[in-house]
């Protein structure tokens, strides 16, 4: 894992840890929070690795779950 993922990382953690976290989030909201683009996470969507919600949401859960697959 390089030097920027790590951070990016627990900084995400640092984050949660200290504001509760919404059940779900926009496509900005989960790329700010992975430490990726916005474009990055709607490619992610299209192929499958992450799904919207009937809203265009995206469950915090999933955001987890990339994060812990890093």
């Amino acid at each position: 894992m390089n030097e920027e993922l790590r951070i990016a990382i627990l900084a995400v953690r640092l984050y949660a840890e200290r504001h509760p976290r919404p059940p779900q989030v926009s496509m900005s909201q989960a790329a700010e929070m992975l430490g990726i683009s916005r474009q990055t996470v709607a490619k992610m969507v299209r192929f499958g690795q992450i799904k919207l919600n009937k809203y265009g949401r995206i469950s915090i859960e999933q955001v987890d779950a990339v994060l812990e697959s890093v």
